[in-house]
C-alpha cells in the first residue's frame, strides 16, 4: 500500500464524516470514560446490590436464573429470563410458577423485575466504576454523582460547532442510541443545538410521536432516538409514555421503560413507543440517496439491530455507507466485509481503516490506533483521519 493511497484514504474517510447526510448509532462503549459501566461490570454491581438490598422474592428468582443461564450471562438476558417467567404465568389460571417448592406470583415477578430496573437506572444515574483491586470501586449516589458528560459534550461540540462540512448539512442529523442514560440529550442542550426526540414538553413531557408518524422537517439540528428506551422515561395509563424528574410523584407511573435485546425486548419492540424508534432507524437505514450511517461505542452484539442494518444494506436499492468505528470486526462484521455491498463498509479500528476485507490504512509497525475509541472520534472530527496516525 502505497502512502499516496493511504492518504486518499484517509481523506475519504474525513468526507465520509464530512458528509450533509448521515446518522449516528451509539453503543455502551461511548459511556464509559462517563463513568457509567459497561454490560459485565454492570451486571456484578446489579447482582451485587440485589443480595444487599433486594427483596426476599428477586434473590430467590435471580438465584433461579443464574442456575438456568449460562456462565456468561449478562443483566440483559437476566432481565429477559424474568420477562420470560412473567410471560408464562400471565398464561397460566392461577397467574403462579413454581420454583422448587416454592409458589411465586405474578405480581411478585413483576416486583422483582422492577426492582433489577431500579437498580439499573440508579447505577446509569448515578455512576460506578469498578476498581482494579476489591476496595477501589467508585460509587455514585444522590448525594455524590460520579457521571462526567464533558465527553458528550466535546463530541456534540466537534461533530455541530467544529467539524468540516457542518455548513453544508440541510437535514438534521439522526442519532441512535441503545443506551439509558441521558448524556447525549444533556450535551445537546448544553451546547444549546436544537433537537426533537419525539417528546412535547418541559421537565414533564409525554411521547407524542407514533408509529408511521413524520419526523419534522425542520427547526431542529439532531433528531435524537433513544432505542431501548431511557432511565427517565415511564409508562403511565392507557399506554401514555412520560419523561420525567427522577423521585417526583407525578404523573402517575406504572413502570420504567427499559427493554433489552433478547426475545421479550423484541417482542415488545412490535409495539409502542419502541416500535417508533425502530421505524426512524429503518427509514435511516433504507435512504435511496447518499447517505452515510457511523457507529461508535456499539459492538454488534444486538441481534435486533444488526438484523437491520444488514437487511437495509442488501437492498439493491440502499445507498448508505457504514462506517464502523471499533477495537477489531466481530462476527458480524467480519461476515459483511466478505459480502456483496462490502465496497460500502468501513471498519475504523486499532488494526487500521478497511474497505470491505481490504486494508487500506495500517499503523505503523508494532503499534496500536486509538482513533476507534469515543476520545480517538472526537480528535478525528476535529484533528481529521490523517492527524491520528503521528
Amino acid at each position: 500500500m502505497s502512502s499516496h493511497d493511504a492518504k486518499d484514504a484517509l481523506q475519504q474517510l474525513d468526507s465520509l464524516l464530512a458528509a450533509s447526510n448521515q446518522s449516528w448509532l451509539f453503543g455502551a462503549g461511548i459511556s464509559f470514560d462517563a463513568n457509567i459501566p459497561l454490560m459485565y461490570p454492570l451486571t456484578e454491581r446489579v447482582l451485587s446490590l440485589a443480595e444487599q438490598s433486594g427483596s426476599d422474592c428477586l434473590k430467590a428468582l435471580l438465584s433461579h436464573v443464574k442456575e438456568e443461564l449460562s456462565p456468561d450471562a449478562h443483566i440483559e438476558h437476566y432481565l429477559s429470563h424474568l420477562g420470560d417467567y412473567i410471560a408464562l404465568a400471565e398464561r397460566k389460571a392461577d397467574s403462579r410458577l413454581a420454583f422448587g417448592a416454592e409458589q411465586v406470583s405474578l405480581e411478585d415477578m413483576k416486583q422483582a423485575h422492577t426492582e433489577v430496573l431500579r437498580l439499573i437506572a440508579d447505577t446509569v444515574r448515578y455512576g460506578y466504576k469498578k476498581g482494579v483491586n476489591p476496595g477501589e470501586d467508585e460509587i455514585g449516589s444522590l448525594e455524590s454523582p460520579i457521571v462526567d458528560v464533558s465527553k458528550h459534550l466535546d463530541f456534540i461540540n466537534a461533530l455541530f460547532l467544529s467539524s468540516q462540512g457542518v455548513a453544508n448539512r440541510r437535514r438534521a442529523l439522526r442519532l441512535f442510541t441503545t443506551n439509558y442514560d441521558t448524556l447525549l440529550e444533556d450535551a445537546l442542550a448544553l451546547n444549546c443545538i436544537p433537537y426533537w426526540d419525539g417528546f412535547s414538553g418541559g421537565a414533564v413531557a409525554f411521547k407524542q410521536f407514533k408509529y408511521g408518524d413524520s419526523e419534522p422537517a425542520e427547526g431542529y439540528q439532531a433528531h435524537l432516538v433513544k432505542l431501548h428506551g431511557s432511565i427517565d422515561w415511564y409508562s403511565g395509563p392507557e399506554g401514555k409514555i412520560w419523561r420525567v424528574r427522577d423521585r417526583d410523584l407525578y404523573p402517575q407511573k406504572e413502570s420504567r421503560v427499559l427493554i433489552y435485546p433478547q426475545s421479550t425486548k423484541y417482542i415488545a419492540t412490535q409495539r409502542d413507543p419502541f416500535a417508533s424508534q425502530f421505524e426512524l432507524l429503518r427509514r435511516a437505514l433504507t435512504f435511496t440517496k447518499d447517505h452515510v450511517f457511523i457507529t461508535c461505542g456499539y459492538s454488534f452484539g444486538d441481534e435486533h439491530i444488526n438484523q437491520e442494518i444488514e437487511l437495509s444494506f442488501e437492498n439493491p436499492d440502499c445507498r448508505s455507507t457504514l462506517v464502523a468505528f471499533v477495537k477489531e470486526p466481530n462476527d458480524s462484521l467480519r461476515r459483511w466485509q466478505n459480502s456483496f455491498w462490502s465496497n460500502r463498509l468501513y471498519v475504523v479500528c486499532e488494526s487500521g481503516l478497511y474497505r470491505g476485507n481490504s486494508k487500506l490504512v495500517e499503523p505503523n509497525q508494532g503499534n496500536f490506533l486509538s482513533w476507534w475509541t469515543f476520545q480517538g472520534l472526537i480528535a478525528t472530527l476535529k484533528e481529521g483521519a490523517e492527524a491520528q496516525l503521528v
